[in-house]
C-alpha cells in the first residue's frame, strides 16, 4: 500500500468551480446535466422511484453513476431545473439549496453488513451531511471538494478525497487529508467533528494562501498546513491503502444471515426501468465508486430470484467480466467536444473481445480532457481524429 503522490505543482484556477448540482445544471450537447449528490451512496426505495420518473419525464430516460456514488441526469429540458429541484427536495435528496453541490461523501462499501471493518460509518455519514449542511460557512466548499469515509476495510481511503476517516481500530481513527494521513487522530464518536474542522480549515488556508483552489492538494503544503490549524497530538503516520481497481461483486453474506447483491451496471448506466426494479426489490441500496450498486438485506429465498432479474436487464454479476474493466466519458453526442461515440465504441469492443491493452483497466475518452477518469492504474483510450490513442503507463 502507498500514499498517492501529491502534484508537483498545483493548477491555476481562475474561474469559481462550476461543477453541476441538482439546481446549477451544466449545458451538455444533449441537453442540460444535473448532478445528484448521495451522502454513501445510499438511496432508499421511495427516492429510486422519484429519481427513475425524474429520469424518464425531464431527462433521456437514464441515470449515470459517477465515480463518487452520486448520480446524474442528462437531457434534461431549458428550465427543467425548477422541476426536478422540486420532485428532488420531495424525495429527500435536496435538503439545502445552499449545500447541495458540497455533499460529496464516499462510504465503505457494505460497512456495517459484513465484518470486514472496525466500525459502522453509515452513522458518520448521516452525522458529516448534517455537519455540512448545518454550516453557513461550509457552503462555500467547491463542489469538487471530496470526504471519504471508510471503516478500515481500505476501500474509499485511497479514492482521492480531500478530507477522510479511516478507522484503524474499533477505537482510533486516522484524519486522512488529500490522500495521506495527517497524524491526527480521533475517537470514533469524535472523529466526525474532527473532518468538519478540517473542511473549515482547508477554506481558512485558501483565504490565507489568496487561492481559489478547488482541491485541497493544490493549495502551498496543503495537508501539513491544514493538519498545523487543527493542533492536537501528531502522532506516527500509517500508509493510506491504495485504490482498490475493482469493488466486491456478486453475493455477500451478511453479519445478521442475509445476503447482499452487488452487481456492476455497465457503462455506469441505469436505466428508470432498471431503477424502478431495484425499488421493488429493497428497501434501500448502496451506489458505490466502482459504478455498481448493493442490493442489502435479501432473505436466502430471494437471492437467486433477485440475481436473475437483474441480470435479465444487463446488471453483470461475474468479477471476471469485461465490464469490470471499462469506464468512460459520455462522448458523443452527449459532449461536443468529443470526438467520437466512446460509449458504443467501448461497448462494441466488450462484446467482440477486442479491448486494447490485453484487456487491462481502461477509460475510454473523447478528447484530451479526459473527463471522468478513476483513481488508479488506468490505460488511456484516447479518442483522435482518425481513430484511438492507446496511452499505458
Amino acid at each position: 500500500m502507498s500514499s498517492p503522490a501529491l502534484p508537483a505543482a498545483a493548477p491555476s484556477r481562475d474561474r469559481v468551480d462550476a461543477c453541476p448540482g441538482a439546481l446549477q445544471t451544466h449545458a451538455a450537447a444533449d441537453g442540460g446535466l444535473a448532478r445528484v449528490r448521495v451522502p454513501g451512496g445510499t438511496l432508499d426505495a421511495e427516492q429510486l422511484r422519484a429519481l427513475a420518473a425524474a429520469a424518464r419525464e425531464l431527462g433521456d430516460g437514464h441515470l449515470e453513476l459517477t465515480s463518487r456514488g452520486n448520480l446524474q441526469l442528462r437531457g434534461l429540458a431549458p428550465g427543467a431545473e425548477a422541476e426536478l429541484g422540486a420532485r428532488l427536495a420531495d424525495a429527500g435528496l435536496l435538503p439545502s439549496e445552499t449545500h447541495e453541490r458540497v455533499r460529496n461523501v464516499l462510504a465503505s462499501t457494505l460497512s456495517g453488513r459484513t465484518a470486514a471493518g472496525h466500525v459502522d460509518v453509515r452513522p458518520w455519514v448521516r452525522d458529516l451531511d448534517a455537519g455540512l449542511r448545518a454550516d453557513p460557512v461550509l457552503a462555500g466548499l467547491p463542489g469538487r471538494f471530496l470526504a471519504t469515509l471508510d471503516d478500515g476495510r481500505g476501500d474509499v481511503a485511497g479514492l482521492g478525497g480531500d478530507v477522510g476517516l479511516l478507522a484503524l481500530s474499533p477505537g482510533t481513527v486516522a484524519l486522512i487529508l488529500a490522500g495521506t494521513d495527517s497524524g491526527l487522530r480521533a475517537a470514533p464518536a469524535d472523529a466526525v467533528a474532527l473532518a468538519l474542522a478540517a473542511a473549515r480549515a482547508f477554506l481558512a488556508e485558501r483565504v490565507d494562501q489568496g487561492s481559489s483552489a478547488w482541491r485541497l492538494a493544490e493549495l502551498t503544503d496543503g495537508p501539513a498546513r491544514v493538519a498545523a490549524r487543527l493542533g492536537g497530538q501528531d502522532g506516527p503516520r500509517v500508509r493510506v491503502p491504495e485504490a482498490p481497481v475493482t469493488g466486491p461483486v456478486g453475493a455477500a453474506g451478511q453479519l445478521d444471515g442475509r445476503t447482499a447483491l452487488i452487481g456492476v451496471l455497465p457503462l455506469g448506466r441505469l436505466s428508470a426501468d432498471q431503477a424502478d426494479m431495484l425499488a421493488r426489490l429493497a428497501a434501500e441500496v448502496q451506489l458505490t465508486p466502482w459504478r455498481s450498486v448493493v442490493v442489502p438485506d435479501l432473505a436466502e429465498d430471494a437471492v437467486d430470484d433477485a440475481a436473475v432479474d437483474l441480470f435479465r436487464t444487463g446488471v453483470v454479476f461475474d468479477e471476471a467480466s469485461p465490464w469490470l474493466q471499462v469506464t468512460t466519458c459520455a462522448g458523443r453526442p452527449g459532449c461536443a467536444k468529443a470526438l467520437a461515440d466512446v460509449r458504443a465504441d467501448a461497448t462494441a469492443a466488450v462484446r467482440a473481445g477486442t479491448l486494447p491493452a490485453d484487456g487491462a483497466r481502461q477509460h475510454w475518452v473523447g478528447c484530451e480532457r479526459r473527463c471522468g477518469r478513476p483513481q488508479g492504474d488506468v490505460v488511456d483510450v484516447v479518442a483522435t481524429p482518425t481513430g484511438y490513442r492507446i496511452e499505458e503507463d
